[in-house]
């Protein structure tokens, strides 16, 4: 895998940028689960070990082993021929008793399939819609991967009850996203080893949690949401949080989970000083990037600090996917 392509743009981490943002936060002391250098071996060990105890946490220890026998039901209608896609909307099964409704696109021409697919993921105040519209901070990522050829789809994960009472929020929210995938491993257009997603803000966030907890995703792109716990203590929606989750992790640690498979995250260079900071970012990046070391991979995960603000950018995360989600040779 080659970074090269955004050379300029992309900080791939050294050792010696590592070292220099060396560092503890006062959550260091919660983090039971803090991910340190190891083996290859003990470094997968440590991944396994901790999905089971964070499905726990996220409440989804019996959907994520029921799910291969719950039926999608997948209900397709309202098809849009696009500029080189089709557009239409589906519904589907989550669980047995929770139906939800996503954007799917599919290429225009099917003779170039099987295509590979993204999962795209908006943020808070927006909807499964937002993430292809160009008139916003996603810039229609998602129309834009539709166009270049790719399956997408979105659902909205924006709620802040879960449906279910006995459901965690986020783990809902990350379930929905799991029958995405399942969704688009159903279709005979999608190449099942080229399946990929990407967020922005609560997406990146639900992205993070996508890549990190479903291994079939092949290449994860996080945008505006590289940072500490303790920053999300103040100044932010409290939905990330959940029982037991900061005496266990911290975000890097649940991106330490995406190893060895590609991880690209965007943060703006203005960002204000209460969000999603450049520094706080290279901080948690250096933290998150050991595994990728210890794997033997260090080029596969990259963090792109751009020049813009909270928002997608939009040539980076579209020449990454393009590259990680291209045809095996």
């Amino acid at each position: 895998m080659r970074f090269s392509i955004l050379s300029g743009v992309l900080l791939a981490a050294t050792a010696a940028t590592l070292a220099s943002f060396a560092g503890e936060s006062s959550a260091a002391l919660l983090r039971a689960r803090a991910y340190s250098h190891r083996d290859e071996q003990a470094a997968a060990t440590w991944q396994k070990q901790l999905r089971r105890e964070l499905a726990t946490l996220l409440r989804l220890d019996m959907s994520l082993a029921a799910r291969t026998a719950w039926p999608l039901d997948a209900k397709e209608a309202g098809a849009e021929e696009k500029s080189g896609y089709i557009q239409y909307e589906v519904t589907l099964n989550a669980t047995p008793e929770q139906r939800i409704t996503a954007v799917v696109t599919l290429p225009a021409d099917p003779d170039a399939a099987p295509f590979p697919a993204v999962v795209c993921i908006h943020g808070h105040g927006s909807s499964r819609h937002t993430v292809y519209d160009m008139d916003t901070i996603y810039h229609g990522f998602a129309a834009t991967l539709a166009g270049k050829g790719f399956v997408t789809i979105a659902v909205d994960v924006g709620q802040h009850e879960a449906r279910d009472p006995g459901a965690a929020l986020m783990g809902e929210r990350l379930f929905d996203l799991i029958r995405c995938v399942d969704y688009l491993e159903s279709l005979p257009e999608v190449d099942p080893d080229r399946i990929g997603c990407a967020g922005l803000s609560l997406g990146g966030e639900m992205a993070m949690w996508l890549g990190a907890m479903d291994t079939r995703i092949h290449a994860t792109v996080s945008a505006g949401f590289l940072t500490v716990m303790d920053q999300m203590e103040q100044n932010h929606c409290m939905c990330w949080k959940f029982d037991g989750l900061r005496e266990l992790v911290d975000f890097a640690d649940i991106y330490a989970l995406i190893a060895p498979r590609a991880l690209l995250c965007q943060i703006g260079e203005k960002e204000p000083p209460t969000q999603f900071t450049p520094a706080l970012a290279k901080r948690a990046f250096a933290e998150l990037h050991c595994i990728y070391e210890d794997m033997g991979v260090p080029e596969k995960a990259a963090l792109h600090i751009h020049p813009g603000a909270h928002e997608i950018h939009l040539e980076s995360l579209v020449l990454f996917l393009e590259e990680q989600l291209a045809p095996q040779s």
